[in-house]
């Protein structure tokens, strides 16, 4: 069984990942990555198969493991998993550092770039050496033994704290209800959220509705509720989880854990001579320094905070004069903004989500991406997944081929992590005999469906669902066989999001919409006059959306600079006051629950998303030129991007696919700044 779970050439058996097998499994492949280690210093051989090949089996053995490991944790929680993955992210922490930190190994591979062969070898093998002799670097192996036993036991707990952030948030959002009994409540809601809120009522054993904190519960109720005392206390649920303040106040609280991981930070960053954690971060980046990041930041605050400014004073215009809302808080603003969008152009998000049940919308979804890249997506039922929700797909090309995998996971449920995310299954393997296809896992949390009731998605769900289609294709599509520089591997943060935010304005066109349309009770597609107005809405309250997204990159920039102090709620408070124009209550506590710098992968880089934006708005207009769902196209951003991995920089992938470096113009005019 622990051979069987650690194969890179078979898919997950999911159910086989049981947490009492979990950790003899992982010391069993640590072992094999680590003995693999010792013979290759033992031997030190001078040839890339001999010397790189080895290292690469069994890291890819071990990832096979510790991939579907993580994965479950974040799609099927429970007690007992938690714990197996929190010990054995431990173990692999630790184990991994030590192997980045040999000396012996760095010399190895530093020789063999040296040698007279290696410039004669394929790129990718030459890049993906070059980079592990980059990485070395960066796990401190030149540093001395005191260091290198000091760095290794902050990236161990940094590991763990991580973990435990993720958890308290999911916690949190898991431990808050409110048990509806009176449909009065639920006044604005459409017949389908209330589906939604019955369904999560009768799991529980209740009669009634239950609100709760999963996403498209909490964004249902601050849209569409009438009742303040609802919005307020759903508003203040979700914006103090795992904080020291609101209904669950220091149950879960991350407060020390965001201190001890900034403090960690920077003592690694330090050890390894750098001035803080960003410049530690920008060394694998695009971005040059902080200066130009905060540049950059700053110059798109400017141009957007003018359109901020007009259109927060609208909202809170019509709240009063419309909604007797005299003095409209944070939680009046989504509901009043729906309202003033549906006054100003006839939108009513409840009127779109109708035409988009999750079904057509899928449907359309394959149509686009075969007409864009002539793959199909072909459904399996012969393949292991964790839940009913959960399917698998073929990715099939125009000749035939079985070229790539697909795990879908679409809806939200207690014990699954918040948000939406793509992450790899298994890498593309092309090692003598031996091959495998890459595979995908692609995530949402979309409403679920409910006993009479479709599961509907808003507009921004389908720009969400080819948010992550972008990323997925970026690992399926790899040509690279080294895996540690293909799909999404070795690509500089700050550009990963360039496929992923590219796929997202497709979702603007008539006739892919209307194709992913068909309203659940008629089966009609997406009227024009509807799309119409649609497109008319595009840019309202971009302004606002723009700043909130530069507010959360500043902050984290800034935060893990420390040039304005270690506590994260005071740095936030001053880069609202250079770039907000909708305030929280001082109560409100957005750090502990941003994830993505705490426990994901864009701490110091949540800028990347805007960065990327910029190639991905400029990429964009290329198919927009030759009428937008063009296959040469898209043939062509396969080949020139997708394919392409780290075995050359983004720069030049963006420059061989545009003809030229992107310009900030079309991410202004995407926003309707110009």
């Amino acid at each position: 069984m622990t051979d069987t779970l650690r194969d890179p050439t078979q898919l997950p058996p999911f159910a086989a990942f049981t947490p009492d097998v979990i950790g003899p499994a992982l010391e069993t492949a640590l072992a094999g990555h680590e003995a693999t280690v010792a013979q290759l210093t033992a031997t030190r051989p001078t040839s890339f198969a001999d010397a790189w090949m080895p290292l690469e089996r069994s890291g890819n053995a071990l990832d096979a493991l510790w991939t579907a490991v993580s994965h479950l944790q974040a799609v099927a929680d429970t007690p007992a998993l938690r714990e197996a993955h929190r010990e054995g992210q431990a173990r692999l922490i630790e184990t991994m550092t030590r192997i980045g930190q040999n000396r012996d190994l760095h010399d190895l591979y530093a020789a063999l770039t040296a040698h007279p062969e290696f410039a004669g070898l394929p790129q990718a093998d030459r890049v993906a050496v070059e980079r592990a002799v980059r990485n070395f670097t960066l796990s401190g192996v030149a540093l001395g033994p005191e260091a290198k036993a000091r760095f290794a036991e902050i990236s161990v707990e940094l590991s763990s704290l991580s973990n435990a952030f993720s958890s308290a948030v999911l916690d949190a959002t898991d431990a808050w209800i409110e048990h509806v009994t009176n449909d009065a409540l639920l006044a604005g809601l459409s017949d389908t959220d209330k589906a939604m809120f019955a369904a999560a009522a009768q799991a529980r054993g209740l009669d009634g509705w239950v609100v709760t904190l999963q996403q498209p519960s909490v964004t249902a109720i601050l849209t569409f509720a009438e009742d303040r005392g609802l919005r307020e206390r759903v508003y203040t649920a979700y914006g103090t989880r795992a904080s020291d303040q609101g209904p669950h106040a220091g149950r879960f609280d991350n407060s020390e854990r965001i201190a001890r991981i900034l403090a960690l930070r920077r003592e690694a960053a330090a050890l390894l001579g750098f001035a803080n954690p960003v410049e530690r971060s920008l060394a694998t980046k695009m971005a040059a320094s902080a200066g130009e990041v905060l540049t950059f930041l700053r110059d798109l605050a400017r141009r957007a905070r003018p359109f901020g400014e007009r259109e927060v004073t609208a909202v809170r215009d019509f709240a009063a004069a419309k909604l007797g809302i005299a003095d409209p808080q944070p939680w009046d603003i989504a509901f009043a903004s729906n309202r003033l969008r549906t006054a100003h152009h006839a939108i009513d998000e409840a009127e779109i989500r109708a035409y988009f049940p999750v079904e057509r919308v899928m449907q359309g979804w394959h149509a686009l991406v075969e007409r864009l890249y002539g793959t199909r997506f072909v459904a399996r039922d012969d393949v292991a997944v964790w839940h009913p929700d959960a399917r698998y797909f073929d990715a099939v090309d125009t000749d035939g081929t079985v070229f790539a995998g697909l795990y879908l996971d679409l809806h939200a449920r207690a014990g699954k992590r918040g948000g939406a995310w793509m992450d790899e299954a298994r890498p593309r393997l092309n090692d003598g005999n031996v091959r495998q296809v890459p595979v995908a896992y692609m995530v949402c949390n979309f409403a679920p469906k409910s006993e009479g009731a479709p599961a509907l998605l808003s507009h921004r769900e389908v720009v969400t669902l080819l948010h992550e289609t972008g990323h997925c294709l970026h690992h399926l599509f790899t040509c690279v066989d080294r895996p540690s520089i293909a799909g999404i591997n070795g690509v500089e943060w700050d550009a990963v999001e360039l496929p992923s935010q590219l796929m997202e304005d497709f979702a603007w066109d008539r006739a892919v919409l209307t194709g992913m349309s068909g309203d659940h009770r008629t089966g009609a597609p997406l009227p024009p006059e509807l799309f119409e107005r649609m497109v008319a809405a595009r840019h309202f309250q971009s302004g606002m959306g723009l700043l909130r997204q530069i507010e959360y990159a500043m902050f984290d920039l800034i935060l893990h600079l420390g040039t304005m102090g270690d506590d994260p709620m005071e740095v936030l408070e001053a880069v609202r006051d250079e770039v907000a124009v909708v305030r929280p209550p001082e109560w409100h506590r957005f750090p502990h629950a941003f994830s993505h710098i705490f426990a994901g992968g864009y701490a110091s880089g949540y800028y990347s998303y805007l960065w990327a934006e910029v190639l991905a708005a400029d990429g964009f207009s290329r198919f927009a030129e030759a009428g937008l769902v063009d296959r040469a196209t898209g043939n062509a951003f396969r080949a020139e991007v997708l394919a392409r991995g780290a075995t050359r920089s983004a720069g030049e992938s963006f420059r061989a696919f545009r003809g030229r470096d992107a310009e900030l113009t079309a991410l202004l005019v995407r926003h309707g700044l110009v």
